[in-house]
């Protein structure tokens, strides 16, 4: 999930949705009448940033508390997608990020999907990462505190798949479905 950041009018928004990546390109999709989709196909100025949330690190003191996490800050130009290949084609990578072997077994989108939605592509100019890992670093004084410091890992677990109630075909999930964890912790 990425978080655009945009401004109207002088008020700033940011909104969650999904992306996928080609290169230094981020594509993201929405409905065609959404605000964010409109705004940023007029070819604006925006921000996209990505934070993977690893842990909370807990100190002893309240000052110190932090998290270890792994974030992207990419700075672009966003156009609006109305070449009809590319706009397939952008779908296919968002499709891909979320779930690789997805695209190739679904029903492609139908002319009427792809009037309703936007596609948005978004080419990177400038990009920060920022890491940061470890245990707390408490004043040297507070490490004589009786109080609990450490870490305590966060992650991100898909649970039991679910098969469709109107499922047609046999409802063991695919590879990919059973796979998903072991990507995940890539």
């Amino acid at each position: 999930m990425a978080s655009v950041g945009f401004s109207v009018d002088g008020q700033p928004f940011v909104i969650p949705t999904l992306y996928g990546r080609s290169e230094s390109t981020l594509y993201f999709h929405g409905s065609a009448a959404s605000r964010m989709m409109k705004q940023l196909s007029t070819g604006i100025s925006a921000c996209a940033t990505v934070t993977l949330t690893d842990s909370l690190v807990l100190a002893r003191s309240a000052f110190h508390h932090s998290m270890n996490y792994r974030s992207v800050v990419a700075f672009g130009v966003a156009q609006l997608v109305s070449d009809p290949a590319e706009k397939r084609q952008a779908l296919e990578v968002i499709s891909e990020h979320l779930i690789p072997g997805r695209w190739s077994e679904v029903r492609a989108p139908s002319d009427k999907e792809l009037k309703a939605t936007a596609v948005i592509r978004f080419t990177i100019e400038e990009a920060s990462a920022k890491v940061r890992t470890g245990p707390a670093a408490d004043d040297e004084e507070d490490y004589v505190m009786p109080v609990w410091a450490g870490v305590l890992p966060l992650a991100l677990q898909p649970g039991e798949a679910v098969p469709d109630a109107r499922i047609c075909v046999n409802p063991e999930p695919p590879q990919y479905i059973r796979n998903y964890a072991t990507r995940l912790a890539r």
